[in-house]
């Protein structure tokens, strides 16, 4: 058995021959048919599993690319549409800032034409109540002066005049101070 276990190719180191290799052909046949029949069962058993499992593994990989590249495009939708969104929001806003202003404009215009009016209408009631003071104090000075008029008449007179004449002589002077 030994001499089955010898290297199949050997180098002819005697002698100096020409010859450089030797080669046993009965372990040479059998490493052959090893092979091969290691070949055939491997070819028929493990390589197709091996081969099933690497197309499995490639189309789950090629599907995950897939799903990423739609998750990819779905995410940038979503991103268009969040921008075109935002956009939107942002022209809202302005103009709600610009319906706000032009509103608080207008409200100060109001009320500052109101308080105008308002000015106006108090400077009118006071003047006409300082006329009314004006008249009412004209008409007790004319009052006062007829009064002391008379007195004075009366006492120059040495009689003195009865209250009803009095009052149509106070209204008879108002008349004529009036009229002038």
């Amino acid at each position: 058995m030994t001499a089955n276990l010898a290297p199949i190719v050997m180098l002819a180191s005697e002698g100096g021959s020409p010859e450089l290799i030797k080669v046993d052909t009965l372990p040479a046949l059998t490493a052959i048919v090893v092979f091969l029949v290691a070949f055939a069962f491997l070819a028929i058993f493990v390589w197709p599993k091996i081969v099933k499992g690497l197309d499995d593994r490639n189309n789950k990989i090629l599907g995950e690319i897939r799903a990423a590249e739609a998750a990819q495009a779905k995410a940038k939708a979503a991103q268009a549409e969040f921008e075109k969104r935002l956009e939107e929001a942002r022209a809202e806003a302005d103009r709600t800032v610009r319906a706000a202003r032009a509103e608080a404009e207008r409200q100060a215009e109001e009320l500052r034409a109101t308080a105008a009016k308002e000015l106006e209408d108090m400077k009118n009631r006071a003047t006409q109540e300082l006329e009314g003071a004006k008249r009412a104090a004209i008409s007790e000075i004319h009052a006062m002066a007829a009064g002391l008029a008379t007195t004075v008449a009366g006492k120059i007179l040495k009689r003195e005049i009865q209250p009803g004449d009095q009052k149509r002589l106070v209204e008879e002077s108002l008349s004529e101070l009036s009229s002038r």
